[in-house]
Order: C-alpha cells, then sequence, then structure tokens
C-alpha cells in the first residue's frame, strides 16, 4: 500500500509541476490555461480514483470555463480598448497581431534573465506590440499621429490587463486543481 501510495504522490506532483509550467507560459501568449486543461484532463483520466490525489471531472470543466474566460479576456481587452477609444477595425486587428508578435520577441529578449526576466518582457513586449499594431493599424487607415497614439496607447493598457487578468485566472485554475489534488 505503501509504494502505491508514493506512486500515486509522484504522479500528483508531476501534474502539478506540468500545470505550473503551462500556467507560466501564459505570459508568452500561448494558452498556457488550455494546456492546464488538458494536463488536468489527463491526470484525472489515468490516475485512480480511489487515490487520495484523484480529482473529478467537475475539476477539469471548472479549468476548461476559467481557461475560456481567461482567453477571451486575453484576446479581446486590447482590440475592445482600441474600439473604444475610437480605433478602426485596422487598429483593433493589428494591435492583437503586435501583441502576440511583442510577446514572442520579449521572450527572447528576456532569456538572459531566467524565468523571471522572460515573463516581465513578454508582458511588456506583448502590450508595447498592442500599441504599435494598433498605431499602425490607425495610420494605415488614415488617422493622425494624435489619434493614432491615444487608441495605441489604449491598446497598451487594454492588453496588458488582458495579460494580468489570464493570469490570475490560471492561477485560480491552478489552486483548484491543487486544493482538489489534497481534499
Amino acid at each position: 500500500m505503501d509504494a502505491y501510495l508514493s506512486f500515486n504522490l509522484v504522479w500528483a506532483l508531476l501534474c502539478l509541476t506540468g500545470l505550473i509550467a503551462a500556467w507560466v507560459i501564459n505570459v508568452t501568449g500561448l494558452p498556457g490555461n488550455w494546456i492546464m486543461v488538458a494536463i488536468g484532463a489527463v491526470y484525472c483520466w489515468l490516475m485512480p480514483a480511489d487515490s487520495p490525489y484523484a480529482f473529478g471531472w467537475m475539476v477539469v470543466f471548472a479549468m476548461a470555463v476559467l481557461a475560456g474566460v481567461g482567453e477571451g479576456l486575453e484576446f479581446f481587452t486590447s482590440a475592445l480598448r482600441a474600439k473604444k477609444a475610437g480605433g478602426s477595425r485596422k487598429g483593433m486587428w493589428c494591435s492583437v497581431i503586435g501583441s502576440i508578435l511583442g510577446s514572442v520577441v520579449g521572450v527572447l529578449i528576456g532569456i538572459p534573465v531566467p524565468v523571471i526576466g522572460s515573463l516581465v518582457a513578454a508582458l511588456m513586449f506583448s502590450a508595447a506590440g498592442a500599441l504599435l499594431g494598433a498605431y499602425l493599424g490607425e495610420k494605415w487607415h488614415g488617422r493622425e499621429n494624435k489619434e493614432a497614439w491615444r487608441v495605441g496607447v489604449a491598446s497598451f493598457f487594454g492588453s496588458l490587463l488582458g495579460s494580468i487578468a489570464k493570469l490570475l485566472i490560471g492561477l485560480v485554475a491552478l489552486l483548484i486543481a491543487s486544493l482538489a489534488m489534497l481534499f
């Protein structure tokens, strides 16, 4: 029985490590919350129900709902803030594209400072990419510099807020899974 519990504990710790890693990659703009859901689903399916570390499909469902909300917030906050500031469709879509490209550049630039450098750089470069994308999209649409910058700044803050919201929602999903393993 001791070996059985030890074996299950190893799998629970591996699952928890995977969930934390997936949560961290949220900063890059990748769907880390959905990866958490996939890890949780595989864990739920493979972990024996009589294990003290098992959790049920309701936990996976809760994680999936949270992942959907987080992705929606991240994807649309930048574009919606740009639109609210008077931005065009070109500005909104360029903001989203700029945010994605910025997060990838941020991860690469932040590599010299392990983990924290990449995370902070990805967040900031994602927001900066949203600003630049919205600005360029508005210029493409024929707007003046002042108006294009106003839309870009709104997109910057929208992207930053969306990324932070996605991280917080992912943290809630991580806590739900972790607590379900314990109780």
